[in-house]
């Protein structure tokens, strides 16, 4: 279509805002009144963008196909997230770690569909990615019918007539002060920032940057996004295994500032050395989200939902402004000096200092 850094940094704006604002609405609700089969309720919302998106002919009507999808996340993550906690067995980095790494393997495959399918065989065969939806509706629904049991026998042990603040009081068990929590969940805020201000810059500019400086092909680019997005996978199962073992607060602290030497040296290395950086900063930096999820329903145990909602629609929400923002700072210098000037966010990872320590209990 011809577009701007400006309309492509909008694109994924209006599918992270969508997929942002109404998660921690749908988590609080949901805490109050579980909806199994809201799972599928999402998914469909995600099959309908798709197909839209297969025939959409305009900008405008981009928009509208991925703020659809964008809904479908927001539906989806909240209950999802207290499922993989419930089926946890007391690991819960691991069992958010496991539930993230189908999102993250999914958008890592999603620039190699687009070289392999997409590029060859234009815009019409992106429907075809909707049946991968249909699956997962399936799925989802089989996966609903269990959690409605779960639910079901969590009800036969909740104490009669405890209310939802008193069940809330019996879970945390952390004894941290009203003040020690506000002050983790601003430090949690802006390592969220640092992080997903970074890594959207990444995802949605990482093929510009490697076709402006190096030359390389629009499929070849892709590939290199490709690397990026799996080495993010496996930093995810490597930061829930090692927070289940060590302690969140180590992982949070390790990932996000362990990555800033990576992301400071990139953008002045060769092409090979500019690949090995990209997949050393995705596989250190993505270990910090399944640790800030589970550190974060720590603090308020009561609020699962919520949290997960409200942690997930900011990460949606931080990359899609990051996203804009950096578009149009393309657009006014170029794509270079962008990446000059993102490679200083994970510096800000050094706030984890002021994050307290908390008894990590299993469910």
């Amino acid at each position: 279509m011809g577009l701007s850094f400006v309309q492509v940094g909008a694109i994924t704006l209006t599918n992270q805002i969508t997929s942002s604002l109404l998660q921690p609405l749908v988590g609080y609700y949901s805490d109050k009144h579980p909806r199994p089969y809201g799972l599928v309720v999402g998914m469909c919302f995600t099959l309908t963008g798709l197909l839209l998106l297969s025939v959409a002919n305009s900008f405008p009507a981009v928009l509208l196909s991925v703020a659809f999808v964008g809904v479908g996340s927001s539906v989806l993550h909240p209950e999802s997230s207290k499922v993989a906690r419930l089926a946890s067995g007391g690991a819960k980095g691991m069992a958010q770690s496991i539930f993230q790494i189908g999102g993250n393997v999914g958008r890592a495959f999603g620039p190699v569909a687009v070289a392999l399918i997409v590029v060859p065989h234009g815009q019409g065969s992106i429907r075809w990615f909707a049946l991968l939806a249909v699956v997962a509706v399936w799925v989802l629904s089989r996966i609903g019918r269990w959690y409605q049991k779960q639910l079901a026998k969590q009800a036969a042990k909740v104490v009669p007539n405890a209310g939802r603040n008193e069940v809330m009081l019996q879970e945390n068990k952390n004894n941290l002060t009203r003040r020690q929590i506000v002050i983790a969940l601003v430090v949690l805020l802006v390592l969220m920032f640092s992080k997903d201000f970074y890594t959207a810059n990444i995802q949605s500019y990482l093929t510009f940057y490697m076709i402006d400086k190096f030359g390389l092909s629009v499929g070849a680019s892709q590939y290199v996004l490709f690397a990026f997005l799996v080495s993010t996978a496996i930093g995810l199962l490597i930061g829930g295994e090692v927070g289940d073992r060590y302690g969140r607060k180590y992982v949070i602290w390790g990932s996000i500032l362990g990555s800033s030497p990576f992301a400071l040296l990139l953008p002045y290395c060769n092409l090979a050395w500019t690949i090995v950086l990209a997949v050393l900063v995705g596989m250190v930096m993505s270990s910090a989200m399944s640790a800030i999820l589970v550190y974060g329903t720590e603090l308020l145990p009561g609020s699962v939902g919520m949290i997960s909602g409200a942690f997930f629609g900011l990460s949606f929400g931080l990359g899609g402004i990051g996203s804009a923002l950096f578009g149009w700072l393309a657009d006014l210098t170029n794509i270079q000096y962008v990446f000059q000037l993102t490679a200083f966010l994970p510096l800000l990872g050094i706030v984890a200092y002021f994050l307290p320590n908390i008894r990590e209990e299993e469910l």
